[in-house]
């Protein structure tokens, strides 16, 4: 039986679309805390904040994101997103202040919750059911690589200590995830609702359907129930990692191995792009634990390496044992916060996911920050690989043994 096809004109134009939205927001992340300190003269924690409150506006933003995605559709969701993500970058131009500066910074990241949510839904409701671990896994390869390879961009764009050449290269990379957003074709979406909920409505069983959402302020209509254990085992996840991201070129400036931190970031996306075909692949045909523990076990103790490195080595070959980790998460996370959810709730499912996510990684920012200001950076390390084995605790108590349980009960009744 020939498989369905995953790559279709539709979904490599959402995936570039994406990762030229995930690329100006890591360029931003490692870029606008070094503007802080260099030329705004912060400490940690102001370095911190200026991600923390990006992220913030994301997260109020987030429950209702996945409501307008499901309600008024994917496309035009990830289109709006878009533009106020792009006319948030223009805004920085004419900032002037470190508060105007942060203002422009909570209404970008409002932005950048609305799109990343349509985007994400879009992308899976493209992928082919019997493929979606692997389809996924592609998708989020997108946004891993740019998770990567965009604080080696940003550190790039900040050597000469030029914020109009930073401004203008992210104004340009997002008018870029505008334009391929605007040529994707979505043509089951029509009116109010979306395919996915037609379908599910007219397939439903009338007695088992769930009713429709009553007027009023009710967190299931902003957070999807099912998603939402996964989905706080990935704010645990993204806790840990906001230490890399936010902190790697003050780290590596500390035991005098700066010329390091580029590469490091390249390494991490190697290891990604490497071994995720295998992994969409496991995904689909075992069990997501197959993927998860060794995940997280390499992700941690790349984590403790990292916090003992002295050498350029050391400091890769950690990157290394945490990119083949990091790379087995991400996509475990997302797919499964997409299966476990009804059809019809996909976009509150990826809401629910990001929203985790992203809180996770800006109230990391700002610990791990305060972590360094009061001791220094490896032990700010040592504290990110520690949080990395409480999420393996995690996914045990919030998924692996609820499943296994409700596995057991299904299977208990169908013998009686």
């Amino acid at each position: 039986m020939l498989k369905e096809k995953i790559w279709t004109r539709n979904f490599v134009t959402i995936c570039v679309s994406s990762f030229f939205m995930f690329l100006t927001f890591y360029v931003l992340t490692t870029a606008f805390p070094l503007y802080v300190r260099d030329s705004l003269h912060g400490g940690q924690q102001q370095m911190g904040l200026v991600i923390t409150i990006y992220v913030i506006g994301g997260v109020l933003i987030r429950p209702f994101s996945g409501q307008w995605v499901d309600r008024f559709g994917k496309r035009k969701m990830a289109i709006i997103g878009m533009i106020i993500f792009l006319l948030a970058c223009l805004s920085y131009f004419g900032t002037k202040g470190i508060i105007l500066f942060l203002i422009v910074r909570f209404i970008h990241g409002m932005s950048y919750a609305v799109a990343s949510t349509a985007m994400s839904t879009v992308a899976a409701t493209i992928v082919p059911v019997s493929r979606q671990g692997e389809g996924m896994g592609y998708y989020t390869m997108f946004m891993s690589i740019a998770m990567v390879v965009g604080p080696a961009l940003g550190l790039f764009l900040w050597k000469d200590q030029n914020i109009n050449v930073l401004l203008l290269a992210i104004c340009i990379i997002a008018a870029l995830s505008l334009g391929f957003a605007f040529v994707l074709k979505m043509p089951g979406e029509k009116g109010w609702k979306t395919a996915a909920v037609q379908a599910a409505a007219a397939t439903a069983d009338p007695i088992t359907q769930e009713q429709p959402a009553k007027k009023g302020w009710r967190l299931s209509s902003f957070l999807e129930p099912a998603a939402l254990p996964i989905s706080l085992v990935g704010f645990i996840l993204s806790f840990a990692y906001s230490s890399l991201s936010s902190f790697m070129a003050s780290f590596t400036d500390e035991i005098h191995q700066s010329q390091v931190t580029g590469t490091f970031f390249m390494v991490f996306a190697v290891m990604i792009v490497v071994f995720r075909p295998v992994i969409g692949k496991v995904f689909d045909r075992y069990k997501e634990h197959y993927l998860y523990y060794p995940g997280i076990g390499l992700f941690a103790v790349g984590m403790f390496l990292l916090s003992q490195a002295h050498s350029a080595a050391m400091v890769l070959f950690a990157g290394v044992i945490m990119g083949i980790g990091y790379g087995a998460l991400l996509p475990c996370f997302q797919t499964l916060a997409i299966k476990l959810s009804p059809e019809h709730r996909r976009g509150s499912a990826n809401g629910t996911f990001f929203l985790m996510f992203d809180l996770g990684y800006g109230l990391g920012s700002y610990f791990m920050g305060m972590i360094a200001s009061l001791t220094d950076y490896r032990m700010m390390y040592l504290v990110a690989g520690i949080v990395a084995v409480i999420c393996a605790g995690g996914y045990y108590i919030l998924h692996h043994r609820p499943r296994a349980k409700k596995a057991v009960r299904a299977q208990q009744a169908n013998v009686a």
